[in-house]
């Protein structure tokens, strides 16, 4: 059987997050950056929701590219942040023994560049290490446009499987039967998800009249402005 036609799940696969750094984040052209960070943020919390082993790899943190976005530290605290010189993570031994330790052959890729971190390593990783590669396209980010296309395509020439972030989640989860993740599924889906997430909250509150998930103020009855009409008519 062909190993990437099994679906990933909690068991069979791992993460590594590779220079999520903002001096790296600068050069990005290929996707708006805020949407960036909230993607790479939504990834991480579904890998801690599932306990999927994580790896942190950053490099020239203090020369160059800056500390790793607080927002995933936030959601790995204790995690060792695996510092290297090469732009090649494959290159780092302390990165190879992670995944190694990890033992999971199906590995979830977030990195900065496209063209350059995440094709070295996924390249490296497979023809050195036998590991399948799932690059997360919109967790990821390239100098162009074009240079992040390519690349992609590159990878998915060698065998690299091509991924997004909801699709990572959705396939963790896979049967909304599992209770035991789906609440929080849903909280991730409702502040990282855009449209989706909006129409989650509108179903839980107006259709299945479901609380609001924050809560507010009173909310005020209309009151019309003295001579509003007239002016109206």
């Amino acid at each position: 059987m062909n190993a990437k036609l099994e679906p990933l799940t909690p068991d069979n696969s791992q993460l590594i997050i590779i220079d999520q750094q903002p001096q790296m984040a600068f050069g990005v052209q290929s996707i708006d950056r805020q949407v960036l960070k909230n993607n790479v943020v939504a990834l991480a919390k579904s890998a801690k929701l599932f306990d999927i082993p994580t790896t942190i790899t950053t490099v020239e943190t203090d020369s160059f590219s800056g500390h790793t976005y607080p927002e995933i530290l936030a959601v790995f605290p204790d995690h060792p942040l695996l510092e290297r010189t090469s732009m090649n993570s494959w290159d780092d031994q302390k990165v190879r023994d992670a995944l190694a330790k990890n033992g999971q052959k199906k590995v979830v890729v977030s990195g900065l560049w496209t063209e350059v971190c995440n094709t070295m390593f996924a390249l490296s990783a497979m023809a050195e290490g036998g590991y399948e590669i799932y690059m997360v396209s919109d967790s990821s980010g390239g100098t162009t446009q074009e240079a992040h296309d390519y690349s992609m395509q590159r990878m998915v020439q060698a065998g690299v499987v091509p991924m997004t972030w909801q699709q990572v989640l959705l396939e963790w989860q896979r049967d909304w039967a599992r209770r035991d993740t789906y609440d929080a599924v849903m909280d991730i889906v409702r502040e990282h998800s855009g449209a989706y997430g909006m129409g989650v909250d509108y179903a839980y509150t107006l259709v299945h009249k479901a609380p609001e998930r924050v809560p507010h103020g009173p909310r005020l009855d209309p009151v019309a402005a003295s001579g509003a009409a007239k002016a109206a008519e």
